[in-house]
C-alpha cells in the first residue's frame, strides 16, 4: 500500500483492490477509479462468472473484459493480492459474501461493505470478517451510483472508519463519517430509503391508476400545484424507470429496511409495502431499451400496464 503524506489530508493508496460482485456499481467504481487514474490494478468476482449456464458466465466475462478490470471465476483469485475489498452485491446476498470472502482476505484488509443491508446484517457480516483477521468497513452509497460513479456520496462507520477515509481518499473518494459503530452508515441508508424507494412506490399506486382512470394530467398538474418546483412528470418517469430496471434489487433492499425499522421497535407497514411494489416491477422483465431515456411517464406507465397484462394472461392461459 502506497503512502502519500505530501497533503494536508492524509491519502493511502492501496496498490491493489478488488471488487465482490461486478454489476451496476461495482462496474462503476472501476470506471471512475480507471478514468481518474487513481487506481491500476482492480481484481473482480461476481458469482454469474462462475454459473453453470454458459451464456449467463460468458456475458459477465465480456462485462469483467469490457470494464478493464482482472476477472475470475473464484473468489480467492480476485482476493488473494487486494489490500482493499469492495462488497458491492446485492441486499440478500451481503452476509454470505462476508461469510466466503472472510477466509481469503489478506492480513489486515480492509473488507468494505457497500450493501444496502440492515444494521444487523452488517454486524453479522463484520464478525464473520474480524474473525479471520481482517478489518471490516460499515458503507453507505447515498446516491445512485451514476453519473457520479465513485465520486457519489458516501457514510463510513465502524471502528476502521478513519482508516477507511484514508483509504478512500486515496481512490480519488469524499467519504463521510457517520460514526465509530458497525450499522450506523447502514441505519442512515436504511431509513433514508423508506422516503426515497417509498416515493417511487407512492408514484407508482398514483399514476398507475389515474392512467388507467384517465386523470393522470390533472394528478400531476395537482401534484405540480401542491408541490412547486418538483416537476412531477420528469420525477415520475425516473421513479418509473428506476422501478423497473431495479426493482428486484430495490425489493431485497426495502426488506433489509423493514428489518431496520421492526429492529427499532416500530411496524415497517411503509416498507414492506414498498418492498413489494419494488419486486412486481423487477418483475415485469422491463429492461432499457434505446429510447428509454426519451420516454415519457406516460409511456413508462402503458409499458408497465402492457407487461402487467401479459402476465395475467399468460397466468389464467
Amino acid at each position: 500500500m502506497r503512502t502519500d503524506r505530501t497533503s494536508a489530508t492524509p491519502v493511502s493508496r492501496p496498490d491493489a483492490i478488488a471488487l465482490i460482485g461486478f454489476g451496476e456499481a461495482g462496474a462503476a467504481l472501476a470506471e471512475g477509479w480507471q478514468d481518474t487514474g487513481q487506481v491500476q490494478r482492480i481484481f473482480a468476482f461476481d458469482i454469474k462468472a462462475a454459473s453453470r449456464d454458459n451464456a449467463v458466465s460468458s456475458a459477465m466475462w465480456d462485462r469483467y473484459r469490457a470494464g478493464h478490470v482482472i476477472g475470475a471465476d473464484h473468489m480467492e483469485v480476485a482476493l488473494q493480492e487486494a489490500d482493499c475489498v469492495f462488497s458491492v452485491v446485492t441486499a440478500d446476498q451481503a452476509e454470505a459474501a462476508a461469510i466466503a470472502a472472510a477466509p481469503h482476505l489478506r492480513p489486515d484488509a480492509l473488507y468494505v461493505d457497500c450493501n444496502s443491508c440492515a444494521p444487523a446484517t452488517k454486524l453479522a457480516a463484520a464478525a464473520e470478517i474480524t474473525r479471520h483477521g481482517a478489518r471490516y468497513v460499515d458503507l453507505a452509497i447515498m446516491s445512485p451510483i451514476r453519473p457520479d460513479r465513485h465520486l457519489s456520496p458516501m457514510l463510513v462507520a465502524g471502528p476502521h472508519a478513519e482508516a477507511a477515509c484514508e483509504t478512500l481518499a486515496g481512490l480519488g473518494m469524499t467519504p463521510g463519517m457517520a460514526g465509530d459503530t458497525i450499522g450506523q452508515a447502514a441505519a442512515t441508508k436504511m431509513l433514508r430509503s423508506v422516503i426515497i424507494k417509498g416515493i417511487e412506490a407512492l408514484t407508482l399506486e398514483s399514476l398507475l391508476a389515474a392512467r388507467a382512470a384517465g386523470v393522470d394530467e390533472a394528478v400531476v398538474a395537482s401534484l405540480d400545484a401542491s408541490m412547486p418546483g418538483f416537476d412531477w412528470a420528469a420525477r415520475a418517469a425516473y421513479n418509473m424507470e428506476r422501478t423497473t430496471t431495479h426493482g428486484a434489487r430495490r425489493a431485497a433492499e426495502m426488506h433489509e429496511v423493514a428489518a431496520t425499522v421492526e429492529g427499532l421497535g416500530l411496524p415497517a407497514r411503509m416498507a414492506r409495502a414498498t418492498a413489494a411494489w419494488q419486486q412486481d416491477m423487477g418483475d415485469l422483465g422491463l429492461a432499457p431499451t434505446a429510447d428509454s431515456n426519451h420516454m415519457t411517464y406516460k409511456d413508462r406507465a402503458d409499458a408497465i400496464r402492457d407487461a402487467r397484462a401479459n402476465i395475467r394472461t399468460e397466468e389464467t392461459s
